[in-house]
């Protein structure tokens, strides 16, 4: 049975293909960490919610990529989870 990152390896030998993953990047570890954040707390997403006035749809839409968090409400999230936001610029690394 392959897994996910065998999958993803394969397909990271196609240019186009490894290019646009790589253009993604950023959503998907802002995604990861939310996720990862939220889990090392032991909230559910309807806690979170609660916590942050936030509605569980929209976190759920956040965690799922089919919305974009702007920093004010990646800072109510992370106020909520008693956390706080850290966002960093870090240089390329060269192949």
């Amino acid at each position: 049975m392959r897994t996910f990152d065998d999958y993803l390896a394969e397909q990271m030998k196609n240019e186009e293909f490894r290019r646009e993953y790589e253009s993604m990047k950023p959503e998907f570890d802002v995604i990861r960490a939310l996720i990862n954040a939220r889990i090392s707390k032991n909230l559910t997403q309807k806690q979170l919610a609660e916590r942050t006035g936030i509605n569980q749809a929209d976190i759920s839409k956040l965690e799922n990529g089919t919305r974009n968090p702007s920093i004010k409400l990646l800072q109510r999230l992370a106020e909520g989870m008693d956390m706080i936001l850290k966002i960093e610029f870090v240089p390329k690394q060269k192949l």
